[in-house]
């Protein structure tokens, strides 16, 4: 049974943490870590995590030196892995049981070493646990294949329910930039030639329209896009135009569901 790191960044996170943190300790692959990085909360997060670490040590909290961001703060947990895999959630996103168990069998089986699923949206105030969570017809389809050249279209991957395996692309740190920071992950993947596949079971749960997320003002992200198909990747102007057209487009419609 492979061991799979999982990956949490917190900042000021109490209200939904909790949950997050036990829909990874309620999966029925059982062989995780949860390596959670305290990106120097202030309402008590910290010790919330290190209650649920005493109950259980396959959580493993660590408090960031300063505070340095989503980037930073996951590659510090990264930095930590033991795992084979490695897989990322937030700490107010949440995964359905089986979504690991899933997952690896369908990466094992296609032997390809990025995969991502559906997942559903839920309204930034969702009350709940993952055990109890009723299917609700707001699903972001995951698409079956996806290549480097569709990835620069727009961002396909969404990051909660992305998994990475280790044994064949090593440890992969996150690009240190405010934003955008998993896509730039997955291009620089994919840009050496690996492909990624999507399982179209939705087996995640995203909080949308979060007061203060990083995703929560989407136009915020058209300056970022553009530093990242610029600068990250050095596509030409006219290329970056195109793909931050098709990424634009990507993010309304995903608002809309």
């Amino acid at each position: 049974m492979p061991l799979v790191s999982v990956v949490m960044p917190v900042h000021n996170s109490v209200p939904t943490v909790g949950a997050s943190v036990r829909s990874v300790l309620e999966q029925t692959h059982t062989d995780v870590e949860l390596l959670v990085t305290d990106d120097a909360s202030t309402d008590g997060s910290m010790d919330l995590l290190q209650d649920m670490a005493r109950q259980d040590e396959r959580v493993r909290p660590q408090p960031a030196p300063e505070q340095g961001g989503a980037a930073r703060a996951r590659n510090l947990a990264l930095a930590r892995a033991r795992g084979e895999y490695v897989a990322f959630l937030d700490a107010d996103d949440m995964w359905l049981p089986e979504k690991l168990e899933r997952q690896l069998a369908f990466a094992q089986a296609g032997d390809v070493p990025l995969t991502f699923t559906s997942y559903y949206k839920v309204d930034g105030d969702y009350v709940g646990e993952a055990v109890d969570f009723a299917p609700n017809g707001r699903v972001v389809a995951a698409r079956e294949h996806v290549t480097y050249r569709d990835m620069l279209v727009q961002d396909h991957i969404g990051a909660l329910t992305a998994m990475y395996d280790r044994t064949v692309l090593g440890t992969r740190l996150m690009p240190d930039m405010p934003k955008r920071q998993d896509y730039a992950l997955w291009l620089s993947i994919m840009r050496e030639g690996h492909p990624a596949r999507g399982l179209q079971e939705p087996l995640a749960v995203y909080r949308s329209g979060r007061a203060g997320s990083l995703s929560s003002n989407k136009l915020s992200l058209v300056e970022h896009n553009w530093k990242l198909y610029r600068d990250h990747e050095q596509l030409s102007v006219f290329r970056s135009t195109l793909a931050l057209a098709g990424a634009t487009l990507h993010s309304v419609r995903k608002a809309r569901i």
